[in-house]
Order: structure tokens, then C-alpha cells, then sequence
């Protein structure tokens, strides 16, 4: 070997003529031949040795020279770094070579297909990195007909088609196959023979296999370890490993498709070790069987859809104990239901036990605190109930107690903590534990993540946190606990990368500047701190003083201390002041909420710059001016709330590049204008819009149905004119049933979200929705100066729950809204069977042939999935009704369960009684298409008093009665 760049001190005994002497060159000890040369580097993943041993990597250049060495049977270049050279060609003359790694060594490129020239290779490693390596074709690796090792984990090998298993096949004495990473995408189910009867090892992990499960694994008797994880393996679990695989010590099928049963001879694969079919669609119950593998050391069936109970009792393997080996258990993310059961508690060797996220009940068992090597247990989002048991303060290798997201409570004291001394993460939350432990109490842990949510601790704040000196995580919402925070607890928070003390009755004002760790999320919200915006001394990324008292402005230079926040809310507080320009600057931040406080002046422009905004609230404050065209910039938000200011003038153009946005709501402003005919095209994903109680003027867009996933429109209180669009009808996400695919939640950070929240006007008042938002549907379009003819489109929007056509008193004779086609044509008034309103019956003659009229019937597809709130409806047919203490009348929609089907019923569908009202108020007779509406008497002062007798034909005189037992309907 000619000169290799390499660093002095690697290769100071290269000095002399004997190279036999060289550090990692080994020759015969007859002929005095090089035979070895070794210069792996033995620390590739240890950042310490190069401070340890200087630097040990080799790079540069590998000469043709090499092949002089003959008698070279052993060549190992591994883990080194040589900068994406290709691997050297000549290497493939090295016709004695048996054992060649060049793997992880920097080598990039094709790799030379004259290396299928090494018929003596037994082993072959060219293991990459990052793709670094591919090949074309597998053809060349027939010409290695002695192999016996074949490692090539993360070369890409996606040109190479399917053959490449028929290539492995030809050779006889392969016993160990590593294709890991490699981007396969398929190879042949069936061998027509099966040639490689040796191998033992079979690595085919994180490729892209999208097939049933091979049948030719059944015929490879010498099989000991399987790994086919992360692939895209569908089918049954292969059941041929039972009978043909009993020597298999190690089998990883997860994260695939595979679905079925887990079969019970599973128990008879015997020298079994691990066992992980994690992330796949695996069904049914565990078998009992499963206590035959006495040498079982790590079962992980996590995320499949197994049910059922674990079983009460299950098999053993002539020892005392189940599992006698079983160091770790993974159950977690199924639908396990039943109790714990007391076996459980005699894996004496158990380590690992994560049962979190199934369906478990009952109480845990005393016996888990016999468990003496555990170190972890994860029992966490079951239905797990009682307390928590004394025994398990016993578990003195215990380090991580998962409880939290169950039905547990009852009193902890200091015995449930008494040998935890290796303790260092407990979540405790939301249970309803209280915690009992005298006021000099020090704990023997020292816990890193400390969650206790929900748990009682008050009602003083806890002086046994003074000790632990390693926190880093602390939650303790809703904990009951009050007072001020003592000075003591600011010098520990230094370390904490998550301090949550919301939803308590803590009270004073936080130090200013604060002490926490850099990149840390707090959150003080909903408390009864006061005092200064409080500023971090470093960086953080997440800080909620919402819901407290806290005054004055917000800080000018707010940025230069937390120039990378990601989430601040600071919502219903009492701060004063104008927005500074500085939050501009913070260009990190996802979700800015400075609702419901008293800020002044105009919206900063300077927010336009925070390019990765999802949610902007600052509604409920006084701001004015206009809306600065730089929040048109923000293409990522999805949420704007700008309601209840001061702000005037008209819709930014802008706004018409914001195609993310979900909500945009400006209601009570004072805004003017028109709205402009691009803004039904610029929102596709818009689910909720409201202009409210502005002074926008002009006519609705008929491209509104261009807003297809568009749930709530609130026009109202506005200065709208001409007609309703017809377009309306073609609403897409009114036209059906609510979807409920999501919360809708934006500015996802560490699990914390800017979580939606919006009022509908409905029953008579604001009805605010924020858990079930994405199930309402609302058009309210009330207090405009809408006329003409009420669109017959509308009868398509089926899901459709709130509809407002209502008008303030001073523009009833300006502004109507009729039906071209009356909906109420019948000739009678409804009469209901004895019983309240809800409860009868309509039991009118079936020969009604007004109820057969196909357009009404059209319309009432829509009734009959909704009830009004006042009443008086016939088979089909709505009574006008106008309730005196509502300042304005509406048009409401509410779902309603019908007990019989149209199939069953016919026409004369029976619906509750209790239905509403009303599609129009019409102060005086008017000419419509089919039976008149006649009004007489007495109404508004200067107006004749309407009275609705819906659906009264030409000729008809009213007789002065309201339906049986009911009072006379009036406006």
C-alpha cells in the first residue's frame, strides 16, 4: 500500500521497513505476506475519543498499489471518512480477499461490479449512509459464490427490479442477509426452490415490500432472527413460524399491515426472545399460550386493535412463575379491556411494563409492588379506579410511574414514596389524588418531570418542591393550591423547560425580569397574578399569562427578550397601551392572543412580518384605524379575530392571499363598503366568516357558494341591500350533516393549540361554541334591507341548524323577504292531540291534498330535520309566531329525532309539535304565488296589526281563535 492521507498520530508506528509490525497490518508467519490490514476506526460513535486519542479517521486517497498485496485476505476500512470517493474498482482484483467491510467509511457512487470477481469473499459489508451507495443491477453478486455474509444496509438498491431474490438464491452458503434501507420495493412471493437453506439471519427491515408476507420464509428451517419491520407487509401474521420457525429467537414484524389473530402455537416457538408486532392491525385476544415461552424477553404488541381481556391465567413452562425472562412487556395503544390481572405482578424479572392507552378498568394490584426490578410502568389513559397502592412505594429500581389519564384517587401520602429514590418521572394527572405529606416532608427522589395536574396539593403551595434540586418539567394545573409563589421556588425554576401552574388561586406579582431555563414554555394563565407584563431573563418559546389581572403596556422592547417566542397569549387581562412595533420582530411566532384587554391605536403593520402565524386574535379591545394591508402576508393564518374594536374603513385587498384562513372574524366594528366580489374566490378553506354589526353596504356576492367548506356566515347588522343569492343553496358544507373531523385547533406547539372559539346568535342571544364549533352550521343575514323572493335553493342546505332573516322594527316596511312559493299551503290550522307543545301529534285527514304539493314538500325535507323553538306547526306546515321579548324575530334551526321513518309515515310525517316559526313578517297583505297571507287588526304603531293565519286561501275569514288550548298567535 502506497501513502494514505492520514493523521500522525494514527499511524506513528508506520515507520521502518517491517511493515509486519505496523499498528493493524498482520502478515503470514511463514511467508511473511500481508494477510490483514485492519483500520476500522474503533470509535466511530464516540465524540469523546478524538479528546481522548486524537483523531482517528483516515481520508484521502486509496492508491492501486493495494493490489500488489497477493496474499490480502482480510480488509476492513470501516467508519472512516473518505469524503465521497468512489469505492475503488481495482479493489475487485483482490482475488484472495475474504472478508472485505467498507461500510460507513464515506465511499459514495456505484458500486463496482467487478466485486462480483471475489469468489473467495465470505463476507461483505458495504453498509452506507444517507444513499451514499447504489447499484444498478444485482447480477454481480452471483460471482461471490462463498459468501456467507452480505451486509448492505442503506445502499440504494431501488434500479435493481426484482430479480434480486432470485440472485441471493443462487448462492448456497449465505447464512446472514442485512438489506435494511435499501428502498426495495418488491420481490417474488414464491420460490420454485428454495436454495439458501442456511440462513439464519434475515434483515429486511425499512423497504417498501407492499405484498402478503413471502411463503418461502416457511422453508428456512435454520432460521434464528427475522427482522421485515417498517414495510407495508399485508396479509395474514405469517403462521408457518409456529411449526417450521421454533428456532427463531428473535422475529420483528412490526409496523407493517398485518392483520388476524395472534395464533395460539405461537407458544410453541420456544426460543423466542423478542417478539415485536408493534404498529400493525393484529385482532382478537392474547393467547394463553403465550406462557410457554420461557426464554421470551421482550413482547411488544403496542398499537394494533387487540381486544378483549388479558387472560386470567396463562400457560408456564415447568417454573413457578410465568415469563420467567420477560424483561419488558408493551401493550399500550389497544382495546384491552377487563381487569389487571394478578399474574402480572409475578414477572419477577420485569423491567418494562407500558399497558397506557387501552380500555383497562378496575383497581391496580397490590402485587405490582412486588415487582423488584421494575423500572418503568406505564398504566396511563385507561379506566383504571381506586387508589393507588402502598406497595408500590417498595419498587425501589422504579424511575418513570405513568398513572395519569385514569379514574384514580384517594389519599398519597410519604409511605407511597418511601424507597422511590431513583424516581424521576411521575405523572400523576388528572386524577383526583390528594396529596397527604407533613409540611417537612422530604422526598428520597430527586424527579426530573413532575405532573400533577388535578391533584389536590393546596391549599398552600408545596415546600417539599425546595428539594428537588434536578426538576425540569413541572405541571400543576388545577391543584387547589393559593397564596403567592415563595421566592424560593424562582431559584429552583431555573432549570425548568416547562412550568404550567394555570387554573389555581395563586395570587402577587412574578419577578421581573423572571428566572427560567432558555427555550422554555410558560404558562401562568388563569390565576389572580397582578402587575407588569413579566419578562424572562433568557429565551423562551411559549408564555400564557392569559386570565389574570396583570396591567399597563406591553413591554416596547417585548422582542429583544423574547426574540423566538413561538406561542404568546395574554388574553383577558387588564393591559392598557398601544401593540408595539417590536412584536413584529418576534418572527417565530405561531399564535399571538391579546384579546380582551384594553389596547389602543392602530394594529400594528409590522405583524405582517411574522411569517408563520396561524392564529391572530386581538378582539375585544379598542383598537381603531384601518386594518394595515400587511396582514394579507400572512399566508399561513387560519384564524383572525379582530371583533368588538374600533376599526374602520374597507376589506384589505390583501386579504385576498391569506387561502389558509379557517376563521376571519371582524363583527362589531365600524367597517364600511362593499363586499368585494374576490373575496367569495380568495378563501377555498374559510369554515367561518363574520362581518356583523358593521356598515358594509351593497349587495351578497352570488359566488358566496364558492366558500365550499364555509359552516357560519354572519352578515348581520349591516347595510346589505337587493337579493339573496340564489347561490346560497350551493353552500357545500350546509348541505349535509356536520363533519366532525376536528377540534378546530391551530398553532400547534409542544400539544399546546390556539384552540377556536366563536358566537352565534341563536335562541335570542350569543351562544358561544368552542369544544362543538365544527358542528354548527349558521347563515344569519338579520338586520339588513334584503328583499325579493326567499331562494327555494335553500331547501338543499339539509344540515343547515341556524337560519336568521329577521329585521330591525324601522325597516319593516322597507325591507321584506317573501316566499314565491308558499311552503304553508294548507287550508286548516294545525291541531294537536291533548298535551303540551312537543309532545302531540298532528291528526289531520290523509286526504290533504295541500301536503302533497311537490315543491313544499321539497322545502320541508329541510324541516324535517329541524325544530323551531315556538310553535305552531301542522303535518309539514309552520305557524308564524313572534316571541314579544326578542328584539327582533328569527328564523332558528335546531336538529330534531323524528320517531318513524318517511317510509313508514308517508306524507303525514309525524313531527313534535314543537317546532318554530317563521320564515317572514309581512306587516300587511302582499300578493304571493299559491295561498294568500291575510293580515288584519291592529300591529305596529302607524301599521294595521298582522295576523298570520298561514296558508289562509282567498275567501277565508279568520274566526278570531288561536289553535285548541292555545291563545290567538300576534306580532
Amino acid at each position: 500500500m502506497e501513502r494514505l492521507s492520514l493523521i500522525e498520530n494514527r499511524l506513528s508506528s508506520w515507520r521502518g521497513r517491517n511493515c509486519c509490525q505496523w499498528a493493524g497490518i498482520r502478515c503470514d508467519n511463514s511467508t511473511g505476506a500481508v494477510t490483514t490490514i485492519d483500520l476500522r476506526n474503533p470509535y466511530p460513535l464516540d465524540s469523546d475519543a478524538t479528546a481522548r486519542y486524537g483523531f482517528w479517521n483516515l481520508s484521502g486517497e486509496i492508491r492501486p498499489s493495494l493490489t500488489k498485496l497477493k496474499s490480502l485476505r482480510h480488509l476492513d476500512l470501516s467508519a472512516n471518512t473518505f469524503q465521497g470517493i468512489p469505492i475503488p474498482g481495482f479493489l475487485g482484483s483482490l482475488e484472495n480477499l475474504e472478508y472485505l467491510n467498507l461500510s460507513r467509511a464515506g465511499f459514495s457512487g456505484k458500486i463496482p461490479p467487478n466485486m462480483g470477481n471475489l469468489s473467495f469473499l465470505e463476507s461483505f459489508d458495504v453498509s452506507s449512509d444517507l444513499f451514499l451507495l447504489s447499484a444498478d443491477s444485482f447480477d454481480w453478486v452471483t460471482g461471490l459464490v462463498s459468501l456467507k455474509h452480505l451486509e448492505m444496509n442503506q445502499v440504494d438498491l431501488s434500479l435493481v427490479g426484482p430479480n434480486w431474490l432470485e440472485v441471493l438464491n443462487t448462492i448456497p452458503r449465505l447464512t446472514e442477509l442485512y438489506l435494511s434501507g435499501c428502498e426495495l420495493s418488491s420481490f417474488i412471493p414464491s420460490l420454485s426452490f428454495t436454495n439458501f437453506t442456511l440462513l439464519a439471519v434475515v434483515d429486511l427491515s425499512t423497504n417498501h415490500f407492499n405484498s402478503k408476507f413471502p411463503d418461502w420464509f416457511a422453508n428456512l428451517s435454520s432460521l434464528v432472527y427475522v427482522d421485515m419491520s417498517n414495510n407495508y407487509l399485508r396479509g395474514q401474521i405469517p403462521l408457518g413460524f409456529g411449526e417450521v420457525g421454533k428456532k427463531i429467537e428473535v422475529l420483528s414484524l412490526s409496523t407493517n399491515k398485518l392483520h388476524g389473530k395472534l395464533p395460539s402455537h405461537i407458544g410453541n416457538m420456544t426460543f423466542l426472545t423478542e417478539f415485536d408486532l408493534s404498529f400493525n392491525n393484529v385482532e382478537g385476544g392474547i393467547p394463553s399460550s403465550i406462557g410457554r415461552l420461557c426464554n421470551l424477553e421482550n413482547l411488544n404488541l403496542m398499537n394494533n386493535n387487540l381486544t378483549g381481556s388479558l387472560p386470567d391465567l396463562i400457560e408456564n413452562c415447568g417454573t413457578k412463575r410465568p415469563l420467567p425472562s420477560l424483561i419488558y412487556l408493551e401493550l399500550s395503544i389497544n382495546k384491552l379491556v377487563g381487569k389487571l390481572p394478578e399474574w402480572l405482578g409475578q414477572l419477577q424479572s420485569l423491567t418494562g411494563l407500558s399497558l397506557t392507552l387501552n380500555l383497562l378498568e378496575g383497581p391496580i394490584p397490590d402485587s405490582f409492588g412486588r415487582l423488584q426490578h421494575l423500572t418503568e410502568m406505564g398504566l396511563g389513559a385507561n379506566k383504571l379506579n381506586g387508589t393507588l397502592p402502598e406497595s408500590l412505594g417498595q419498587l425501589s429500581e422504579l424511575a418513570n410511574l405513568d398513572v395519569s389519564f385514569n379514574r384514580l384517587g384517594g389519599v398519597i401520602s410519604e409511605a407511597h414514596f418511601s424507597k422511590l429514590s431513583k424516581l424521576k418521572i411521575l405523572l400523576l394527572s388528572p386524577n383526583s389524588f390528594i396529596l397527604n405529606v407533613s409540611s417537612e416532608w422530604v422526598p428520597p427522589f430527586q424527579v426530573r418531570n413532575l405532573d400533577m395536574g388535578s391533584c389536590h396539593l393546596g391549599p398552600s403551595f408545596p415546600t417539599w418542591l425546595k428539594s428537588q434540586k434536578e426538576l425540569m418539567y413541572l405541571n400543576f394545573p388545577n391543584t387547589g393550591i393559593s397564596g403567592s409563589i415563595p421566592s424560593w421556588f424562582w431559584e429552583i425554576s431555573l432549570n425548568l423547560s416547562l412550568l404550567n401552574v394555570s387554573a389555581n388561586h395563586l395570587e402577587g406579582q412574578i419577578p421581573n425580569p423572571l428566572n427560567i431555563a432558555p427555550y422554555a414554555d410558560l404558562d401562568l394563565s388563569s390565576n389572580l397574578f397582578e402587575g407588569p407584563f413579566p419578562l424572562p431573563v433568557v429565551q423562551i418559546e411559549l408564555l400564557d399569562l392569559s386570565n389574570n389581572r396583570f396591567s399597563g403596556p406591553i413591554p416596547l422592547n417585548i422582542s429583544k427578550y423574547m426574540p423566538e417566542l413561538i406561542f404568546l397569549s395574554v388574553s383577558g387581562n387588564q393591559l392598557g397601551g398601544e401593540i408595539p412595533d417590536s412584536i413584529g420582530e418576534m418572527l417565530s411566532l405561531q399564535v399571538i392572543d391579546l384579546s380582551r384587554n384594553h389596547l389602543t391605536g392602530r394594529i400594528p403593520s409590522s405583524i405582517g412580518n411574522c411569517s408563520y402565524l396561524k392564529a391572530l386574535d386581538l378582539g375585544n379591545n379598542n383598537l381603531s384605524r384601518v386594518i394595515p394591508g400587511s396582514l394579507g402576508e400572512l399566508n399561513q393564518l387560519q384564524s383572525l379575530h379582530l371583533v368588538n374594536n374600533r376599526l374602520t374603513g374597507e376589506l384589505p385587498s390583501s386579504f385576498q392571499n391569506l387561502w389558509n384562513l379557517e376563521t376571519l372574524d371582524l363583527g362589531n366594528n365600524k367597517m364600511s363598503g362593499q363586499i368585494p366580489s374576490w373575496f367569495v374566490n380568495g378563501f377555498p378553506n374559510l369554515r367561518i366568516l363574520s362581518l356583523r354589526s358593521n356598515a358594509f353596504s351593497g349587495g351578497i356576492p352570488s359566488g358566496i357558494s364558492n366558500l365550499s367548506s364555509l359552516q357560519v356566515l354572519d352578515l348581520a347588522e349591516n347595510n346589505l341591500t337587493n337579493q339573496i343569492p340564489a347561490s346560497f343553496g350551493d353552500l357545500k358544507a350546509m348541505s349535509g350533516d356536520p363533519k366532525v373531523n376536528k377540534y378546530l385547533l391551530y398553532g400547534n406547539y409542544r400539544g399546546r393549540y390556539y384552540e377556536e372559539s366563536f358566537v352565534v346568535n341563536r335562541n335570542g342571544g350569543p351562544q358561544p361554541y368552542t369544544k362543538t364549533l365544527s358542528l354548527v352550521t349558521s347563515i344569519d343575514l338579520s338586520g339588513n334591507r334584503l328583499h325579493g323572493d326567499f331562494p327555494e335553493a335553500l331547501t338543499k342546505l339539509t344540515g343547515l341548524l341556524v337560519l336568521n332573516f329577521s329585521r330591525k322594527p324601522n325597516q319593516w316596511p322597507n325591507s321584506r323577504v317573501h316566499f314565491k312559493y308558499a311552503p304553508t299551503g294548507i287550508s286548516r290550522p294545525l291541531k294537536c292531540q291533548s298535551g303540551d307543545s312537543g309532545k302531540g301529534k298532528t291528526n289531520e285527514k290523509e286526504d290533504d291534498d295541500a301536503a302533497r304539493k311537490p315543491w313544499k314538500d321539497a322545502y320541508f325535507s329541510l324541516v324535517d330535520k329541524i325544530v323551531y323553538t315556538l310553535p305552531w306547526v301542522r303535518n309539514r306546515v309552520v305557524m308564524n309566531h313572534r316571541n314579544k321579548h326578542r328584539q327582533r324575530n328569527s328564523f332558528e334551526i335546531r336538529p330534531v329525532n323524528t320517531s318513524h321513518s318517511d317510509e313508514q309515515l308517508g306524507l303525514r310525517k309525524l313531527i313534535p309539535c314543537k317546532l318554530e316559526v317563521a320564515p317572514v313578517l309581512v306587516p300587511e297583505e302582499k300578493e304571493v304565488s299559491g295561498p294568500k297571507l291575510v293580515t288584519e287588526g291592529k300591529g305596529l304603531p302607524g301599521k294595521p296589526k298582522p295576523e298570520f293565519w298561514v296558508g289562509k286561501k282567498e275567501g277565508d275569514e279568520p274566526e278570531g281563535k288561536g289553535l285548541p288550548g292555545k291563545p290567538k298567535p300576534e306580532f
